[in-house]
């Protein structure tokens, strides 16, 4: 039997980012799907190397280090030296990006009444629920990959 399911997920995911930055731009915010990842979560730390914010968003070092650069450019996020590992960089906020937050939220619960339109709470959680498991599945086979390849 085929299926379909990394298929539809990606399709699903191309929508999604399309119209979630089209949502963005008309709050005035000139935002990409990756920029709006890496905003999210350095909105829950504050600030984090440019490796942390690669686990946490799924984004490769070197997409999250290209992204930071060109928010850094527009005045969005800042880069330091970590003073602990001078091998580190630290991402933070600037008070421009801590401004945007509200708006970013208001899309972004659009966007989650969107994805979630006719799905009962049960239906929503179960999805949730399947997703986490092909995540975590594929996370496993990653690191076994990265493990192997590293010997």
């Amino acid at each position: 039997m085929e299926t379909r399911g990394g298929f539809y997920i990606t399709q699903i995911k191309q929508l999604q980012e399309r119209i979630f930055e089209r949502l963005l731009l008309a709050a005035g915010l000139e935002l990409s799907g990756g920029q709006g990842r890496i905003l999210f979560v350095l909105w829950k730390e504050e600030q984090l190397t440019i490796g942390e914010i690669g686990r946490e968003t799924s984004l490769a070092k070197n997409t999250v280090s290209a992204v930071v650069d060109g928010m850094v450019r527009k005045g969005i996020l800042e880069r330091a030296i970590n003073p602990e590992n001078r091998r580190e960089t630290i991402v933070s906020l600037t008070e421009r990006a801590r401004g945007m937050r509200g708006k970013y939220e208001e899309v972004s619960q659009r966007m989650n009444e969107l994805f979630y339109q006719g799905f009962s709470g049960e239906e929503r959680d179960a999805f949730e629920s399947y997703l986490i498991r092909v995540r975590d599945t594929l996370v496993c086979e990653e690191e076994k990959i990265r493990a192997h390849t590293e010997l």
